[in-house]
């Protein structure tokens, strides 16, 4: 096959992929996290790269905002001096000049809306909140149940080659619904636990590894 061959069918291979980043831990930091520091509630620290079983971890998260009277305003206070991870941005729109993207994430739109604007809007999926008139937040909504894993399947029902990427357990559903899976810096138990999807560590090894599938499904 001739280069300009090769490149035209790269060009198509590319055409019809899609891929879905996680948020957190993969473009930005934790945002649990950050609010840990920020207050010194170490209990807020567990995030999904700890605790697979997702609402398990929001009541308990819900539970400590209360006992300690934290605000919805306090939360967006935090994040309001959170930016991308290092290289984040530039990753990112280097992705999206060669595929569609589409931002899979368990966080809720009242998190992230400053962050998203320090990433040029891209298009996210996820929750919402539900907090009452004195903004403290009582409760979570969530879009869809296993909305990561619907949302590959309905974009490959749309003939579209789906390629993912996160780091956590509450990834892995998109990872293994998806025609590839990346993990993103992730835990070492997670990795040992899914051997299966190739691991980067890197934003550039994430490049390349969005490279080599584009040439792959050639």
């Amino acid at each position: 096959m001739t280069s300009l061959a090769s490149a035209r069918q790269i060009f198509l291979t590319a055409a019809r992929m899609i891929a879905c980043l996680d948020l957190e831990g993969v473009l930005v930091p934790e945002i649990w996290i950050n609010v840990a520091e920020r207050t010194g509630i170490v209990e807020l620290r567990r995030t999904t790269r700890d605790e697979p079983d997702y609402d398990k971890l929001m009541r308990r998260r819900l539970e400590i905002l209360e006992r300690h009277g934290l605000t919805l305003a306090d939360i967006q206070d935090v994040i309001g001096t959170m930016g991308p991870l290092e290289g984040a941005t530039e990753f990112l729109h280097w992705l999206r000049t060669q595929f569609p993207v589409i931002i899979l994430s368990d966080t809720f739109d009242e998190f992230a809306r400053p962050l998203l604007a320090q990433l040029g809007y891209p298009t996210l999926f996820c929750n919402s909140l539900v907090v009452d008139d004195r903004g403290k937040v009582r409760d979570y909504h969530i879009r869809i149940r296993d909305g990561k894993r619907k949302a590959v399947m309905a974009l490959k029902l749309l003939n579209f080659d789906v390629v993912a990427a996160g780091d956590s357990y509450n990834d892995i559903t998109m990872l293994t619904e998806a025609d590839h899976g990346i993990l993103f810096r992730p835990p070492e138990k997670i990795v040992r636990e899914f051997p299966q999807f190739r691991v980067a560590y890197t934003y550039e090894e994430l490049k390349e590894a969005f490279v080599r599938v584009a040439k792959l499904r050639g």
